[in-house]
């Protein structure tokens, strides 16, 4: 199933301001080699500027620390990457698609020899925020990341995880649990 237009991810706006976003964290960071920046002012000028292209708050992201995560590049495609909106009737197909397909990354596609490595794919596998976003924003009464997503455990106190229909089930049953 193909989701609907509005609740896929904007690949084309991410794609179109992602060079300038790297090229600015990335020459933060050799400022910031070359001169230090302990008063944080080059850090809210960079903040400022990547509000400006994206809307953005930036307190979100840890912009200076980009290495220790992962890696400019990743971070860079989520700050370019447009939020997920309040989409009106979802459906549970549509719901369904996003537990089972899109929060169930496998790469083993990658290592078909004859895939062509472009934008899309190059940062497909780093959507998972923006999907639990779009849940989150769009399953108020239901998203509880740990009570769906997490570890749970029985009666017994061993620890399982829910199957990808009991995820939907507790999203579109008004978080029965």
């Amino acid at each position: 199933m193909k989701l609907r237009k509005e609740i896929e991810p904007k690949w084309s706006i991410a794609e179109k301001l992602y060079p300038e976003i790297l090229k600015s964290i990335l020459d933060y960071t050799d400022f910031c080699n070359e001169n230090g920046d302990e008063e944080n002012i080059e850090y809210k000028k960079l903040e400022e500027l990547l509000h400006k292209f994206t809307g953005k708050d930036m307190s979100k992201f840890n912009l200076w620390e980009w290495w220790e995560g992962e890696g400019a590049e990743v971070l860079s495609f989520k700050i370019a990457l447009p939020d997920p909106v309040i989409i009106e009737n979802i459906t549970k197909e549509e719901l369904s698609e996003i537990i089972s397909e899109h929060l169930e990354y496998s790469d083993e596609w990658m290592l078909n020899e004859n895939i062509e490595v472009d934008f899309k794919t190059q940062f497909y596998p780093y959507l998972e925020d923006y999907y639990h976003n779009f849940l989150k924003i769009n399953f108020k009464k239901t998203y509880d990341y740990q009570k769906i997503f997490g570890s749970q455990k029985d009666k017994d106190k061993k620890q399982f995880w829910l199957s990808n229909s009991e995820k939907i089930d507790r999203l579109w049953n008004n978080g029965t649990f």
